[in-house]
């Protein structure tokens, strides 16, 4: 497998075929790469929302700008960040860490200072901003996971996050939409899947010292 040909495969996918859906492997495997994606401290202060209920979709259209991949693709997999982390979050976290290693939570205390220091130190609204940047780390892994196994994507930050909130009943979960991944197949109508990918050369992008 040539992952820069993958890659090249992928594009957002504007036009999904309806009548292809993913198995329940292959949704599977996009819920595991987004959690074994890379999280700061390893905490993975966001959630993973798997929309899949044609009425529900239907409502929130509206609040995607009409955008046909909200009901036409497979499954719209919307990441969520925490309006509410606190202490209690990192103590779970210890917890988990102690029983997946078998080690004392008593010997993670340095760790667990350090979490709730660097949470503490930062306003609401910071919190919030971390934790959307941990989200979309795992919407990346998502994405390239997809392009893997041959399942077309298309990520969306062009919704009404606030509608999407109530119309999922996210605020009474304490849980805030950041941003959404359509995942399916592509039509074999959609004139975008043709077209060259624009990007910088290399020697434009990157700077090496």
């Amino acid at each position: 497998m040539n992952i820069i040909e993958k890659l090249n495969w992928r594009y957002a996918t504007k036009e999904f075929d309806v009548s292809k859906k993913l198995s329940n492997e292959q949704l599977d495997l996009l819920l595991e790469a987004s959690n074994l994606a890379p999280s700061s401290f390893g905490l993975q202060p966001f959630s993973v929302i798997v929309i899949e209920n044609d009425a529900i979709r239907e409502k929130l259209k509206p609040a995607a700008w009409n955008q046909p991949q909200t009901t036409d693709a497979s499954q719209l997999i919307l990441f969520a960040v925490n309006t509410d982390l606190s202490e209690k979050d990192v103590d779970k976290f210890i917890q988990r860490i102690s029983e997946t290693r078998n080690i004392p939570a008593e010997s993670l205390a340095e760790y667990d200072g350090m979490m709730k220091g660097f949470i503490k130190q930062m306003s609401k609204e910071d919190v919030i901003n971390w934790q959307a940047k941990q989200a979309y780390i795992a919407l990346g892994q998502l994405m390239v996971s997809a392009a893997v196994e041959g399942i077309d994507t298309c990520p969306m930050e062009g919704f009404d996050k606030n509608e999407f909130d109530n119309i999922l009943g996210l605020k009474e979960k304490n849980l805030a939409s950041v941003v959404m991944a359509a995942v399916g197949f592509r039509s074999a109508d959609d004139k975008y899947q043709a077209l060259p990918k624009v990007r910088k050369p290399l020697d434009e992008l990157v700077i090496k010292l």
